[in-house]
């Protein structure tokens, strides 16, 4: 974790920025339609009712009055039916707005939630098919981040979105009644509200620009909230005392961002203050106006209240609409965050005519002068790799920590693609073949694997999830990692939670955690195996159990062990060496020995630890 980092250029849009960003809502609207097409048609349908309300409401209320002042003059003397008529249309119209309201609320709840579920499985299908290279790359994690981020914050750009529509219909019928009495009234209400949509459409963006330039530090952030308060995390964060450290580096973080969204806070409150200031007056120089023209028989007290109900509202409209103009111009920037992502695409290009993955291997793996360097990276962390991984042969590799053996595996399962050189498969290039296919003939068990809290038997079968059901499978790969003796212990079998994450779920020890883990490389008929460090957590007895299983499922089949114990790496039938991503050395356990080299050096010196 750093401490001091540069911070990132700070990203300023301009307002021809914000008016083009506009042009993502196209794209934004598909994936609402996609995500349900009839809640989005119905939640249209009634927006455009219900804009159509306060028109009509305030329409039927001049009419009440002025009927009232009629009735009033006329001492009581005309009918009174027209007014109750009046009255119980009004009352009508309140109910259906009020209706409208709920209903276009429930709908947008709705449609928020079913957006928010599809674009969530978009993203992840799109994380999915990129290479494992670019989800380890720091600059892609920020955009995966800030597209999560879109994934729930475009659910209010999406009730903004169609509010805008909605009152720009109402707008229309408000506007229409205005003009027909004086157009110089908009032209006024224009003039107040234009400084408070410039304001706002400012300060939106300096907010943007500040949320943006915090994404890197904000991961920090969540990263030690998470530290601070974790079940995984607690023994360390006890025994070394690091409470006070992940705290204070929580604090100084958080400090930092509560002091500049404060400064910008304060400074968008008063100018806020000030242009809704200049807005009152001129919508109250407008009502003036009206009253005097009401006063001079210009105007009935019905076209009074008509006029200052529509100017109000107009005016609360109007704000609303170029406030929210600025909101939705931002929202529609941030769009380019979710979109951008969409962008990013493999590049392990699969090939248009891919040929079979052969059954079963003839020839072997070989790497010709295999070389690979992470992205950002000027070391090469495998270079100048040439040897056979041969059909039937269990081959070891050894070297120290960052000498490149778990690059060289994923390399082979082509979770990588070589930087230099090719690696061939029966002869044919790695290219060649369908990733999916490659890996679904190759079983895998990393270091680093999961635990996932879920029951036993589901976290065996993600080995092979298409066998999730099959419960005979599951525990025949359970026997065959001695995680079968594992179940009988559990309360509740195959069937039982584990992990501490959810209710009743049970925890494992690590050695036990180790063979659920390796369970999942025998749920599958794979012709390779590869086991990165597979009895780290294991004791000597169970580790002697579990490599004499081994043994017997490996029989015809390749397999690579990534081992620092020499006991495991001397059962493989050859050993290679590396050291600083090269091939040092490679042959079986007793030429390894009489060479007198590295694999001699580092066996002398741990069998020295065991006397």
């Amino acid at each position: 974790m750093k401490q001091n980092r540069n911070p990132p250029p700070v990203y300023k849009p301009t307002f021809k920025q914000r008016l083009s960003a506009l042009s993502n809502l196209p794209a934004f609207f598909k994936l609402v339609w996609q995500s349900s097409p009839k809640k989005t048609f119905f939640s249209f349908f009634f927006r455009i009712l219900r804009s159509a309300m306060p028109v009509a409401l305030l329409y039927v209320g001049k009419l009440i009055v002025d009927e009232v002042i009629i009735l009033n003059t006329s001492g009581g003397l005309n009918d009174t039916t027209y007014l109750w008529e009046l009255v119980g249309l009004e009352f009508l119209l309140a109910i259906i707005t009020d209706g409208l309201n709920r209903i276009v609320s429930l709908l947008d709840s709705l449609l928020g939630d079913s957006f928010s579920n599809h674009t969530s499985v978009k993203i992840m299908r799109h994380a999915a098919i990129l290479d494992l290279e670019q989800t380890e790359d720091s600059e892609f994690y920020d955009k995966l981040e800030r597209a999560r981020q879109q994934t729930l914050g475009r659910t209010m750009l999406l009730s903004q979105v169609m509010g805008q529509i909605q009152d720009l219909i109402s707008m229309a019928f408000l506007i229409g009644g205005l003009f027909t009495f004086n157009p110089w009234l908009i032209a006024i209400l224009v003039l107040t509200i234009l400084p408070a949509f410039l304001g706002e459409s400012y300060f939106n963006n300096q907010n943007y620009s500040l949320t943006r330039s915090q994404t890197p530090e904000r991961r920090e952030l969540d990263y030690l909230r998470y530290l601070g308060a974790s079940d995984e995390t607690a023994k360390e964060i006890k025994i070394f005392n690091l409470a006070d450290f992940v705290i204070n580096r929580f604090k100084k973080l958080s400090d930092k961002f509560y002091k500049d969204n404060t400064k910008l806070a304060k400074r968008r409150a008063f100018w806020g203050g000030f242009f809704s200031i200049l807005g009152s007056t001129g919508y109250y120089g407008a009502y003036v106006f009206i009253i005097i023209r009401t006063i001079n028989g210009q105007l009935s007290v019905g076209d009074l209240t008509f006029l200052a109900g529509s100017f109000r509202q107009l005016r609360t409209l109007t704000e609303g609409i170029l406030l929210r103009f600025t909101t939705i111009s931002q929202g529609a920037i941030y769009l380019n965050d979710f979109l951008d992502f969409f962008e990013i695409q493999p590049n392990i290009v699969v090939n248009k005519n891919p040929i079979p993955f052969p059954n079963p291997i003839l020839k072997g793996f070989t790497f010709e002068n295999v070389g690979f360097k992470y992205r950002h990276s000027e070391n090469w962390a495998n270079r100048h790799l040439n040897f056979t991984l041969n059909p039937g042969e269990t081959l070891a590799l050894v070297g120290e920590n960052g000498a490149g053996k778990t690059t060289l595996v994923k390399l082979l399962a082509r979770l990588y693609e070589p930087t230099e050189g090719r690696i061939l498969l029966d002869g044919i290039d790695l290219k060649e073949y369908d990733p999916k296919d490659l890996q679904q003939n190759i079983g895998v068990i990393f270091q680093d694997y999961l635990r996932y809290q879920m029951t036993l038997s589901s976290n065996i079968a993600v080995g092979n999830i298409s066998e999730l059901n099959n419960l005979e499978l599951i525990k025949t790969a359970a026997k065959a990692s001695t995680a079968d003796t594992l179940a009988e212990k559990l309360p509740n079998n195959f069937e039982q939670a584990l992990g501490k994450r959810f209710n009743n779920g049970v925890e494992l020890s690590g050695g036990e955690w180790q063979k659920v883990a390796l369970s999942r490389i025998y749920m599958k008929e794979s012709q390779v195996l590869i086991l990165d460090e597979p009895t780290a957590a294991l004791d000597a007895r169970a580790e002697y159990e579990v490599f004499q299983r081994f043994s017997q499922m490996t029989k015809g089949k390749s397999a690579v062990l990534i081992s620092h114990r020499f006991s495991t790496a001397r059962l493989a039938d050859r050993i290679l060496v590396l050291d600083k991503g090269e091939l040092l050395e490679i042959g079986t356990h007793s030429e390894l020995l009489e060479l007198k080299g590295r694999y001699a050096e580092l066996f002398a010196l741990q069998a020295r630890g065991y006397q």
